[in-house]
């Protein structure tokens, strides 16, 4: 017969009081936040996977039979993992189509090339059929004021109460990260690139 250890017994009743606490918070929270609206995510900060991680909602969205559309800037001609995926099963690409800025070293061609890929995302920013609109790297046409800043913010204000939005890049503008609903900022640790490891198919694109 296993005799009752009195330390080990005192340490798993603290545990369980512990986690018992934990749970009540946690039942408090759930119980309080009963709202349903479409959210504002902004993805930021200078760390990898920004992008993936918009991806990955797009990816959770029409899981659950919902429509979802991307507008992608600055990525331009690079093959897309997610999109040779997603557009399978039903998700509209609009592509910027120009590249990276310091690869086309033409602002008049870019600010050309941002400007016919926001009116595809306005059009969707009014499209009460989407679930979730995922707007990739849209941080930097704003830095770049390739589009006005007040075009996003009018458009996100007047979007579908249900619509979600996601906007990735770095260095969101403030307005764009005080108007949204919820903020992550990823950040740099360490990077294999800066180690000379070039960027591979399957992993970083």
């Amino acid at each position: 017969m296993t005799q009752s250890n009195p330390v080990n017994d005192t340490k798993a009743e603290r545990h369980k009081a512990r986690q018992q606490k934990v749970k009540e918070g946690v039942d408090a929270k759930i119980a309080a936040a009963q709202e349903e609206k479409g959210i504002l995510l902004v993805l930021t900060g200078n760390g990898k996977g920004k992008s993936t991680s918009g991806f990955g909602a797009v990816t959770r969205c029409v899981g659950h039979g919902q429509k979802a559309a991307v507008v992608q800037f600055i990525k331009g001609g690079w093959e897309c993992g997610e999109r040779n995926l997603l557009e399978k099963v039903g998700v509209d690409f609009y592509v910027m189509g120009t590249g990276f800025t310091w690869e086309t070293q033409d602002r008049e061609k870019d600010v050309a090339a941002a400007e016919s890929a926001w009116q595809d995302a306005e059009k969707l920013l009014k499209d009460e059929s989407l679930n979730l609109v995922l707007l990739d790297e849209l941080t930097y046409m704003v830095t770049y004021k390739y589009i006005e800043l007040e075009r996003v913010i009018e458009a996100l204000k007047n979007r579908p109460p249900m619509q979600h939005v996601i906007i990735t890049g770095r260095a969101c503008h403030r307005e764009i990260v005080e108007l949204a609903d919820t903020v992550s900022e990823v950040q740099p640790i360490k990077h294999a690139f800066n180690d000379g490891v070039k960027a591979q198919i399957g992993f970083d694109y």
